[in-house]
């Protein structure tokens, strides 16, 4: 290996661990400005080949260290989950690359580039993967959260990406970039399209109301459960305990039970469903609860159940976004012989068909499960449909101590930001959160204490611009590609019709 490709592939590297540094267990969010100029250097001049290994070795580096998490189910979950998201980084790098070498090259074409890589990896393959979006390192910082509720986390990513791509232009050419006339096009349409929306929607929400609410958290236990702990119905057992303590003097309207709280289908199980049934009764409150249950086919189902004041099950939401090689095993028939750590996952989930928007105390809240809650692109239509909260109920045990929980909960945050809607993000053994409409935290708890989380949100109505508009940047990410690749392709038939010279012939 030459000199010049290892200082390529060290920089793409050093780029990916350094993006990766800007998110949760170390947070250090400040790199995130910076983080991605030395892989844009690292393209530059470079073959289609060499980019796309530079990306790939970069996607290496910032996923294997923002999801290795995922080791706590050994490597052979963690390597493959690595090389699979490290090839949306080396899909961006070649095209980049390849538009680059035909004299296409500018910091908007390579953040929108960027953001079709990103969209892509949101939904495909299994539903997808978003939990590395670029934007969602800047969710400490207020202006990007604005940027969000106009155009979603694609926005921020797209504006973090363009500057970075200009910084790194400007050293890599010892001055500052030229500028094209079809790049200040660009520019002015990605500014005035968030300009009108201010100017229009922007500001179109309002309060409609508050909730009052408490959320249990009730699993201190950094381990799996024994089977003594199981027998003895450790997690209901210790969420019905704290919700004891509860008065309905505090005057509560929504007390939520977190994802696995419940051991059985509440729907079939005496002892929750009374428990359940008592609670909202004696606090005159609505309870949301959370538990596994079997579906028509043999499958589980991961299912919300709401109880109204008077004790009565009125409302269920089976997740539709469920977890591959977590919560479903695609291609279980072939993989089962040969992948022994999928013994943990002995039977398939089902997905659910409908969304869970449910009028509780006289505002229209949507319940989301977990993973769900970092998928911009599905939460929207929630609040399109006229949700005015939202609770997510998520369990992260598995994860331990790891930077997950707080990661998670930096997507629920900016969904916050992108529906201008607050966010209850409840969780069995924490990070439990309460964030307002705007994005920011308004109390936290720590991993793996019992507690019981107590407030009250002020419920919004109207919509943001994303909410009305949708993912338009990346719509626009897609056509300044395409014209891209249209430019491209003509300068290669203009090319091959060239008329060769005497000279050129001989």
């Amino acid at each position: 290996m030459s000199r010049a490709r290892a200082a390529r592939l060290t920089a793409a590297l050093a780029s990916g661990v350094l993006l990766a540094l800007s998110r949760p267990p170390t947070g250090w969010d400040v790199i995130a400005w910076f983080a991605l100029v030395p892989l844009v250097i690292a393209w530059r001049g470079d073959s289609v080949r060499g980019a796309a290994l530079s990306g790939f070795v970069g996607g290496v580096g910032y996923f294997g260290v923002l999801v290795s998490w995922a080791w706590y189910f050994g490597a052979v979950a963690l390597v493959p989950f690595v090389a699979v998201l490290a090839c949306y980084w080396l899909g961006v790098a070649a095209l980049v690359a390849c538009f680059a070498a035909r004299g296409i090259r500018s910091p908007l074409l390579t953040a929108a580039v960027w953001v079709l890589g990103e969209a892509l990896l949101a939904r495909w393959p299994f539903g997808g993967f978003s939990w590395g979006e670029v934007g969602v390192a800047f969710v400490d910082v207020p202006a990007a959260r604005e940027l969000a509720a106009l155009g979603g986390v694609a926005l921020v990513s797209f504006v973090a990406v363009a500057l970075q791509a200009a910084v790194a232009e400007a050293l890599a050419s010892r001055g500052a970039p030229r500028v094209r006339r079809w790049e200040l096009a660009g520019a002015a349409i990605v500014v005035a399209v968030p300009l009108v929306g201010v100017a229009t929607v922007g500001s179109s929400t309002s309060v409609s109301g508050t909730l009052r609410f408490a959320m249990v958290q009730g699993n201190d236990l950094n381990r799996d459960l024994t089977r003594a702990e199981e027998a003895a119905r450790y997690l209901p057992e210790s969420h019905f305990r704290l919700a004891s303590d509860l008065d309905a003097a505090e005057a509560l309207d929504l007390v939520v039970f977190p994802e696995s709280s419940m051991d059985e289908d509440p729907r079939v199980d005496r002892y929750l469903a009374d428990e359940l049934t008592a609670t909202a009764r004696r606090l005159d409150a609505w309870v949301l609860a959370n538990a596994t249950a079997d579906a028509p086919d043999g499958r589980a189902d991961n299912l919300n159940v709401l109880y109204d004041p008077s004790g009565d099950l009125v409302g269920t939401y089976s997740k539709r976004h469920l977890v591959p090689y977590g919560e479903y095993v695609p291609f279980r028939a072939v993989l089962d012989d040969w992948i022994g750590a999928l013994d943990r996952i002995p039977r398939d989930y089902a997905p659910g068909d409908e969304p869970g928007i449910f009028p509780i105390a006289g505002r229209r809240v949507a319940t989301i499960i977990c993973f769900e809650s970092a998928f911009s692109h599905e939460v929207r239509p929630l609040v399109r449909d006229g949700a005015e909260a939202i609770v997510v109920t998520t369990n992260n045990r598995s994860y331990r101590r790891s930077g997950n929980s707080a990661q998670h909960l930096q997507a629920s945050r900016m969904r916050a930001a992108e529906t201008d809607r607050p966010v209850l993000h409840a969780s069995i053994s924490g990070i439990t959160a309460v964030i307002d409409a705007g994005g920011d935290l308004q109390t936290t708890t720590e991993l793996f204490e019992r507690t019981v989380v107590r407030g009250e949100i002020e419920t919004r109505t109207g919509d943001t611009l994303y909410v009305r508009l949708g993912e338009w940047i990346v719509l626009l990410a897609l056509v300044a590609t395409v014209v891209a690749a249209v430019a491209v392709r003509r300068g290669r038939r203009s090319v091959d019709s060239t008329p060769m010279t005497a000279g050129e012939r001989t």
